[in-house]
């Protein structure tokens, strides 16, 4: 069947689902595996299943309460988290790398009435159901009756099964439930990277925002794209970006089992989109050079990466044909955001054919502020800031990008959050007087509204001399270094008091073979030094700190810098 039909501007998400089941009725939704074989979920599932799912959850009298679900990405994951704010109840998606007692914390905290798992969560979740009186239903996706939580333990299909009667009979309640907009929906405890977690408090409203904002922005994005979805699903990005408007938009997605798979992934469902941040990025980047210096074809490659820059993106894919195999072949548009990207690695896909548009956003703001517009790209900018939503700069005295006053940045719309869930201190923080967020990242707006991201605010490294200096710039430059494969940079003591700029080093294995880890130490500060050459004084990394051990990292790849601050665990 040939789809035509383009997005409607969502209101809430009942009215996501439905008007895109209407439309898409019979079209594949999501596409997953288990156990090896492969299943379909429709647009009419989705439907179909969120009213049963509801309607239980009305039946069990929770409706309207507090639903908590945790796993990997399934289709039952993204019902239970429709059906539970389409019946103005707040959903919790928990980060399933958190540990038991901060899962545990989390769920008494937020006082739940009811948590949704899969199956990997079947022996955890019975280990400490007793240590949850609050929860009143515990629902696995797929139920293992051998490990049955407790008598409060009901099935997927048993919960469905129960909605689906109740909805046959003529029991409406869900079904005519008035959405509030304006209330809270959703609490997204943020893993971050900073050591805090807090309750980000979201509404209908907001979520509809950045749906809106997503279609608007990316409209490459048709019924005929399709996305791999590889980011965890409790990731805001990946719902408001990678679920949401792609539901609006009437595309498939196929669920990526894990990430270990993401590569064979990519090869067998051959999507046109991705959402990712800047860590797959570069490990893709990576492993097309690594294969083509493999190849002995380097100078041939950058020698026609020249020469195709002349050439329409169609004419650069059928050139490169072969290097975008890896990528399963018919890859158009990477969008990225969560952390800066090397500009090179922007134009060396470009070069191939693939648009990578570098974006920004935060939790607080559902998560959407600014993005690249596909034809207006700026390199090393995140683009301009979505409609309605305002983006400003609140100066730091002394700090300077060219003619450019440097400041935090302060956003202001309809996707800025309602604040922490029960912490209106650390809510009242993030505020002005007149309302704008503070996002804790720095940056400026150039002449034409590109607005540039210098640095996270807790990151800056304030020097002896008084400068400030912002690590991911740094890093940055080291990326381009092939021996190093993560790299973090921090202000450290020396033995003389003085405050230094340090790179904490994680070597490439591949590259480690064979040689002492003096000689890798060695090597690597060489080509450091060779960096430092092309930087003021001020901004020279003076010292290298090599690890054995890959740093530590949320479920969407970023590094918890957290723990660098006190802890030399894992270095030499």
């Amino acid at each position: 069947m040939e789809y035509v039909f383009e997005e409607k501007s969502v209101t809430d998400l009942r009215q996501l689902v439905v008007t895109s089941a209407e439309r898409y009725a019979e079209k594949d939704l999501y596409l997953y595996s288990r156990n090896k074989e492969k299943f379909s979920y429709k647009y009419k599932d989705l439907l179909n299943n969120m009213n049963y799912l509801g309607t239980a959850f009305m039946k069990l009298g929770i409706m309207g309460g507090t639903v908590a679900v945790i796993g990997d990405s399934h289709p039952m994951y993204f019902t239970t988290y429709y059906a539970t704010v389409n019946g103005n109840g707040i959903i919790i998606p928990l980060d399933k790398e958190l540990a038991d007692d901060e899962i545990v914390n989390f769920l008494n905290l937020a006082n739940a009435d009811a948590i949704v798992y899969n199956e990997s969560f079947n022996n955890r979740i019975a280990k400490y159901a007793d240590r949850l009186p609050n929860i009143k239903y515990f629902i696995p996706i797929y139920a293992d009756t051998e490990k049955e939580v407790n008598d409060r333990t009901r099935s997927m299909d048993e919960v469905l099964a129960l909605g689906k009667e109740a909805l046959d009979a003529g029991e409406t309640g869900y079904l005519d439930v008035e959405i509030d907009r304006e209330k809270c929906c959703a609490i997204i405890f943020t893993s971050g990277t900073t050591g805090t977690s807090k309750g980000v408090m979201l509404s209908q409203k907001n979520l509809a925002f950045a749906t809106n904002s997503s279609c608007v922005t990316m409209s490459f994005m048709t019924c005929h794209t399709s996305l791999l979805s590889v980011l965890p699903p409790n990731h805001t990005y990946e719902m408001t970006c990678g679920h949401l408007a792609a539901t609006n938009k009437g595309m498939t997605s196929y669920l990526n089992e894990s990430l270990k798979y993401v590569t064979k992934n990519l090869a067998a469902f051959k999507p046109t989109t991705l959402t990712l941040v800047p860590l797959f990025v570069e490990t893709f980047h990576k492993r097309i050079w690594d294969n083509i210096k493999a190849k002995g074809m380097e100078k041939k490659v950058r020698l026609v990466i020249k020469l195709s820059k002349v050439l329409p993106l169609k004419t650069r894919k059928k050139i490169f044909g072969e290097i975008l195999s890896a990528l399963g072949g018919r890859l158009e548009y990477i969008v990225c955001g969560g952390a800066p990207i090397d500009k090179q690695i922007i134009k060396d896909f470009r070069a191939f054919g693939i648009r990578v548009l570098e974006g920004y956003g935060i939790t607080e703001c559902s998560p959407l502020v600014a993005v690249n517009i596909a034809g207006h790209e700026r390199f090393g900018s995140v683009g301009w800031a979505v409609d309605g939503c305002k983006v400003k700069i609140d100066p730091e005295e002394g700090q300077m990008q060219g003619k450019y006053q440097i400041g935090e940045i302060l956003v202001k719309g309809d996707n800025v959050m309602l604040g922490y869930y029960n912490n209106p201190e650390a809510t009242a923080e993030v505020f002005t007087e007149d309302g704008w967020f503070r996002t804790g990242d720095y940056g400026y707006i150039d002449d034409q509204d590109y607005i540039f991201i210098t640095g996270r605010k807790k990151n800056i490294i304030i020097l002896s001399n008084g400068k400030n200096i912002y690590p991911e710039e740094i890093e940055g430059y080291l990326a381009h270094i092939d021996m190093i494969k993560e790299c973090v940079v921090v202000g450290q003591e020396n033995a003389s008091g003085e405050v230094v700029i340090t790179a904490l080093v994680y070597p490439d294995p591949d590259k480690r073979e064979g040689r002492s880890d003096e000689e890798i130490l060695s090597a690597i500060k060489s080509e450091i030094n060779e960096v430092n050459k092309k930087l003021p004084v001020f901004k020279q990394v003076r010292d290298v700190v090599l690890r054995d051990t890959e740093f530590e990292k949320t479920t969407s790849r970023k590094i918890k810098r957290h723990t660098l601050k006190n802890n030399s665990s894992g270095n030499k």
